[in-house]
């Protein structure tokens, strides 16, 4: 199993953006099937969280990346997350075995 630990905070005020927003991308981030998406809040820091992306194996992993690249509509409600965001996310990627 692949996992992307993505970590970010929300920008100022917009909260109820992002939790308004999660509904919508998440049904999508996961109908190819093989993707979990599950959002973890800071309990010390109600702005900050990681989104945690579980992939089934390796090649949900890299046929996700290809729609990442190629699927207009995951370009744009990604691009829509990033405006939610106060910065860049930082990026993890594990690898959980068994």
């Amino acid at each position: 199993m692949i996992e992307l630990h993505l970590r970010g905070r929300v920008a100022a005020g917009r909260r109820n953006d992002f939790d308004a927003f999660l509904p919508e991308a998440i049904p999508f981030y996961e109908s190819p099937g093989g993707i979990r998406v599950r959002v973890l809040w800071d309990v010390a820091d109600p702005d900050r969280f990681v989104e945690i992306i579980e992939y089934a194996d390796q090649d949900a992993h890299d046929r996700d990346q290809i729609r990442v690249e190629n699927d207009v509509q995951m370009r744009d409600l990604l691009e829509r997350w990033r405006d939610l965001l106060d910065g860049p996310p930082i990026v993890e990627t594990y690898e959980r075995e068994g």
